[in-house]
């Protein structure tokens, strides 16, 4: 293990230890079978992924991973020495990018080392970031395990020991593991998978009474676009934070005339990677989304993604003062 990333820590914009928290009975369309245990949030580049690294080190029976990208040595060494000590450690690589070698070399030392690999069936990209350890603790993401990143790249992670939500994604990953099809299951209502996570996003931007953050490294997806046009239009204020790249300037000149607040970060500022929504959270009803889904149609309503709707406070408060600080730091040119 690097021993920098043994000193990362949870980070909330400098809380150094968050309490167990637990969503609240609330708005039914966002907030439905709300009782998720969200332990820590992790806001990168600052947190490291020294967590990820503790987790594997200390499951004791089993390890699921499904991983868009991994090209992280230290986090593959330590998937094969957990299965050489008799864990069970299943993961599942998108098979485009076997294809294209990059996660090619990783898969190698996964094999050699005992681990179970499945490559994802090549008709669909598998672009979910998530970890379940010993069945108990889930861990759900918006960044790929690709260590030349973690020190530019603005990602986010949240742990969840929720019992029906860990149930839920050890179910659905064990089917497409073994290449099945079965309905992903939602946990307690808050688990978001793509296919089909149009709804539960464009629900969550709906509901925001009074203001919006958001957070994606795409713009992509006219379903979404026209809920933030919606939003900005009723009164909602809807701050919208991004690398700047000009794929996107067709979109966000889109957004701004309807009166969404847009800001872009430069190439040399921390890349937004991250895809978070934050509805309302300057006030007791925040909710936040945090997930693989970017805003465009073959994420949203293609690809196998995972994300997570929740109210804790812990996630809320690390969601909005990250991108409140982002927006800040950006420019707007729209």
């Amino acid at each position: 293990m690097r021993t920098p990333r043994h000193v990362s820590i949870a980070l909330s914009l400098g809380l150094a230890t968050l309490m167990l928290a637990r969503l609240t009975t609330g708005t039914a369309i966002v907030r439905a079978g709300a009782s998720s245990a969200v332990l820590s949030t992790y806001v990168e580049p600052a947190a490291g992924y020294g967590f990820i690294d503790h987790a594997i080190e200390q499951a004791r029976r089993t390890i699921d991973l499904s991983m868009y990208e991994l090209e992280d040595p230290t986090i593959e060494n330590d998937l094969a020495a957990r299965a050489r000590a008799g864990v069970e450690v299943r993961v599942i690589l998108d098979s485009e990018y076997g294809i294209s070698g990059v996660n090619e070399p990783g898969a190698r030392i996964l094999d050699q080392g005992g681990v179970h690999v499945a490559w994802a069936p090549g008709s669909q990209i598998f672009h979910a970031k998530y970890l379940v350890i010993d069945g108990t603790t889930l861990y759900v993401g918006t960044g790929n395990l690709t260590s030349r990143y973690y020190s530019s790249t603005r990602d986010f992670w949240i742990v969840d020991r929720d019992r029906a939500d860990v149930i839920a994604a050890s179910a659905t990953f064990s089917a497409d593991f073994s290449h099945r099809s079965v309905p992903p299951g939602s946990g307690d209502g808050d688990l978001v998978w793509s296919p089909g996570s149009s709804g539960a996003l464009v629900r969550l931007i709906n509901s925001a009474r009074h203001s919006l953050l958001v957070e994606n490294e795409e713009m992509d997806s006219s379903t979404i676009e026209s809920a933030l046009e919606s939003a900005a239009e009723r009164g909602v204020d809807v701050e919208v934070v991004m690398t700047d790249d000009s794929q996107w300037h067709i979109a966000l000149a889109e957004l701004a005339r309807a009166g969404v607040h847009v800001h872009v970060l430069t190439q040399d500022q921390v890349y937004i990677h991250a895809k978070v929504i934050c509805a309302d959270c300057h006030t007791t009803d925040a909710t936040a989304f945090v997930g693989s889904e970017n805003f465009s149609t073959s994420s949203l309503d293609y690809n196998r993604e995972l994300g997570i709707i929740t109210s804790v406070t812990s996630v809320t408060r690390s969601v909005c003062s990250t991108v409140q600080s982002d927006f800040s730091e950006g420019t707007t040119h729209f």
